[in-house]
């Protein structure tokens, strides 16, 4: 079975805790029409959690001091994000291996299953937040299916992008389009006939290739084929599934295109979190530091060459002031950074960045092609 996302519990949990969790789990998944153990694998006390690399995967740990650090330090080095729980916080050194006690963790007394179940969804990709498509088409070819779309997709929980107004837009909401579109974790391209003979439709499919977000194409019967649209994944449609006179797509077509979506945007997000990830690791070994794994809410804890430990949250959308925000909230009282792929990003949200940086204290911005200038300089 292929799974879309992983999850694994790990340590010394108890059987209430188990049952708990795993209730809790499925009545989060279900709102997304995903179910546990079919959509979403969960592998209880596994021997050896060994997901796999293209796939968001996420573990939650137990305390048990005893544990087998070699496979626990293999998931850390992967960057798949370990979820240490323990019954307080000012157990973690008792209840804990010694290569999680660096981490953040979670106090199962104050958080609660609830709470954990949801820091796993995150981790993997699945909040609310984190499920972005922009639908991109013509709107005198494809304005009712991609209206239909929108509803069908709003349903699964997915926030979605779709500019109703088919004209050029004014600058200011030229520029709120491209926020999106880079935000985005797919682009649903509605491939109609005469899809790439507008100058929008174009704009939108380029620069999504130069950012590096997938697309899943949603061939039109009469479409033709496209060279430039060859590498993305594909919902042929039949003549059978659109209605000639209302332009209605059929329920099971919306059924199979949702379905596929989330495959897409799953992967995705895969693919993007390990290449932040992977940035960040090359530029701290590359100054003579080390990362050490990453936690709860996908934070990537650092130990800079001096000894001092940081720790910095990867966002491959757009940054905004709330990431920062949630990043102080989440490790409180130690230095922080959000880490993000200045690529594509108009130049007015930079700079509201760099001014931000310049009146925060406690936390800050760093482009991942800066990573290793920046962590070579902190704290001077």
């Amino acid at each position: 079975m292929t799974f879309l996302y992983q999850l694994a519990v790990l340590g010394a949990p108890s059987d209430i805790q188990i049952s708990t969790l795993s209730e809790s789990l499925a009545q989060a998944l279900a709102p997304f029409n995903l179910s546990l153990g079919h959509d979403v694998a969960w592998e209880i006390l596994p021997t050896t959690f060994k997901p796999h690399q293209l796939q968001p995967a996420a573990a939650v740990f137990f305390a048990d001091p005893l544990a087998d650090t070699a496979s626990l330090e293999e998931l850390l080095q992967r960057g798949v994000p370990l979820l240490s729980v323990v019954s307080s916080l000012d157990k973690a050194a008792a209840e804990l291996p010694a290569i999680l006690q660096p981490l953040n963790h979670l106090s199962y007394a104050d958080t609660g299953v609830d709470m954990i179940a949801a820091a796993l969804l995150e981790s993997v990709g699945l909040l609310p937040r984190q499920r972005r498509v922009f639908i991109s088409y013509r709107r005198d070819e494809a304005a009712k299916a991609a209206t239909q779309l929108f509803n069908a997709l709003v349903e699964r929980q997915f926030d979605v992008f779709l500019d109703s107004q088919g004209t050029a837009p004014a600058a200011e909401e030229e520029a709120l389009s491209w926020h999106r579109l880079y935000d985005a974790d797919v682009l649903l391209m509605l491939d109609t006939p005469a899809y790439f003979e507008q100058r929008w439709t174009n704009a939108e499919f380029g620069r999504v290739l130069a950012k590096g977000i997938s697309v899943l194409k949603v061939s039109w019967p009469d479409a033709g084929a496209s060279m430039r649209s060859a590498t993305a994944s594909v919902v042929k449609l039949a003549a059978t599934d659109i209605t000639h006179d209302s332009g209605l797509m059929a329920d099971d077509a919306l059924v199979r295109i949702c379905q596929q979506l989330e495959e897409v945007r799953s992967q995705n997000h895969a693919v993007r979190s390990v290449n932040l990830i992977s940035s960040i690791r090359i530029a701290i070994q590359a100054i003579g530091g080390k990362m050490l794994g990453v936690s709860a809410h996908k934070a990537v804890h650092l130990q800079l060459p001096d000894g001092e430990q940081l720790t910095v949250y990867p966002t491959a959308g757009v940054p905004v002031p709330f990431d920062l925000q949630a990043a102080v909230m989440h490790t409180p009282g130690q230095p922080v950074a959000v880490v993000y792929d200045p690529i594509g990003l108009h130049q007015e949200g930079l700079a509201h960045l760099d001014w931000l940086k310049t009146h925060t204290q406690s936390a800050s911005w760093i482009k991942a092609t800066e990573a290793d200038a920046r962590f070579s300089k902190w704290g001077h």
